[in-house]
């Protein structure tokens, strides 16, 4: 099957992508109505998907001014090293440049070293400092 992106929620079947994320151990805990409603909060949402099984996310929370903040960021483990991490993260940044909106973070839930590699990659840097409340860790 052929490896397909999408930015529209319209059709996502929430269950199906909250079971993909649980398989996958990615999965923080909401409910396929509490994501829905996460997703559909935000200013851009990009969805991947090889047939109906989706195998990848990402999303950008955004003043829509000057700061972006990617979020959700997921590649489902079978299919990493595809280019697919670096595809979510430049349709992110794709959406933010021709906005203005020049600050972009990265919120890494999963963080190793390939991840790392691959965010680097695109110019991130890492940052050393930070606070967080809650379940952040």
């Amino acid at each position: 099957m052929a490896i397909v992106y999408s930015t529209s929620s319209e059709g996502v079947d929430w269950a199906a992508l909250k079971a993909e994320l649980a398989a996958d151990h990615f999965d923080n805990g909401r409910t396929p109505e509490q994501m829905e409603r996460s997703f559909r909060a935000s200013f851009r949402c990009v969805y991947t998907r090889d047939g109906e099984r989706f195998i990848g996310t990402a999303r950008a929370l955004s003043d829509g001014v000057c700061n972006a903040y990617i979020v959700d960021m997921w590649t489902h483990s079978a299919y990493r090293r595809r280019g697919i991490g670096r595809a979510l993260v430049r349709a992110a940044e794709d959406w933010a440049a021709q906005r203005g909106i020049t600050v972009l973070q990265l919120n890494v839930y999963e963080f190793n070293d390939a991840a790392a590699r691959l965010y680097e990659a695109e110019g991130f840097e890492t940052v050393y400092r930070g606070m967080a409340r809650g379940n952040a860790s």
